[in-house]
């Protein structure tokens, strides 16, 4: 099935079901970007969202019964929704610790910490403002594997809207 374009309605449209049943959710990845943004800087094939992990299985129940169905993933932490129509929801379910810093148990066992500030962070989709990490976190989210273009491009617009530095391994990529 080819992958549908996630727009920015639909990503509203997502976070308002979460929103209204009491679950916390925040933007992670591109439409995190392009929310701190605030404006929609390319085609995204999904929408990322960072929970807590105690609500996964009610994420799961939610958008099974709007047509959604596990499609990568599986474990607790990491797994991806498709609708029919090839819209997908990209979830990482993190553990909050005593200090509110958000535990995500990577694929390998490991944990990788979103630091408890990176939760602050504020940014707009279409009109309305929505929670997302923060550009220092989403800059750290982006160490540790081989880039894309569109990595180095988001990593550059936070860099220059925010003035956060890139991550070590990075800095003379730019």
């Amino acid at each position: 099935m080819k992958k549908k374009e996630v727009k920015a309605k639909e990503v509203l449209d997502i976070l308002d079901i979460l929103e209204k049943v009491g679950i916390d959710v925040w933007l992670d990845g591109g439409w995190g970007v392009d929310a701190l943004l605030k404006k929609q800087t390319r085609f995204h094939k999904d929408v990322d969202v960072i929970v807590s992990v105690n609500d996964v299985n009610r994420v799961k129940a939610i958008f099974g019964e709007k047509g959604f169905k596990l499609v990568k993933g599986g474990i607790l932490t990491s797994f991806t929704l498709r609708d029919k129509s090839g819209k997908e929801i990209d979830v990482h379910a993190v553990r909050f610790d005593k200090k509110g810093n958000g535990v995500y148990q990577m694929k390998n066992g490991k944990d990788w910490i979103y630091p408890a500030e990176g939760f602050t962070g504020k940014g707009k989709v279409g009109n309305r403002e929505v929670k997302c990490l923060t550009a220092k976190t989403q800059i750290l989210c982006h160490a540790g594997y081989k880039l894309a273009k569109k990595d180095y491009d988001e990593m550059k617009a936070l860099h220059e809207q925010f003035r956060v530095d890139y991550p070590e391994e990075y800095k003379n990529r730019f």
